[in-house]
């Protein structure tokens, strides 16, 4: 890994600080135009009452890949990135383990991105697959450039 990916990774995880991103331990490990990767280790926190992975979990995790896979395709000075429609399968239950999720682009337009996500596990098992589209919008005035954040 050059410099440059060294020090975009970590501002994108510094920019994670305070955020539901570090409440849930998720670390960016790849950020590219053609793939954004975070990886989330199952702990206590990740779990639903029975002690499986909650799905709402895993929706959190490919919505943050996805969001983050957009920003890497726009002027993030001037333009934001928020989910817009997301939809999951999850397929196989995990009650431990490390996850990793990849957002890979499905469409890129203008105002929305469509990305497909897949997550797996330690063993490289699929546990969930999603779809988001994510919304291109204007930066208001008051900036939030996550990108920043960390600086």
């Amino acid at each position: 890994m050059d410099a440059a990916q060294q020090e975009l990774l970590e501002r994108l995880n510094a920019s994670g600080q305070g955020t539901v991103l570090e409440a849930l331990n998720i670390t960016v490990v790849e950020a590219t135009k053609e793939k954004v990767a975070a990886s989330m280790p199952i702990g206590p926190n990740h779990l639903q009452l029975v002690g499986y992975l909650h799905g709402g979990v895993s929706v959190l995790l490919a919505e943050t890949v996805a969001s983050l896979a957009s920003v890497m395709h726009i002027d993030s000075t001037r333009q934001m990135a928020f989910g817009l429609e997301i939809n999951a399968n999850h397929l196989r239950p995990k009650r431990d383990g490390e996850l990793r999720a990849v957002a890979t682009p499905i469409h890129l337009g203008r105002s929305t991105h469509v990305w497909d996500v897949r997550i797996s596990d330690e063993r490289e098992k699929l546990i969930c697959i999603s779809r988001c589209t994510v919304a291109v919008v204007d930066r208001p005035p008051d900036g939030g450039d996550p990108l920043l954040k960390g600086q």
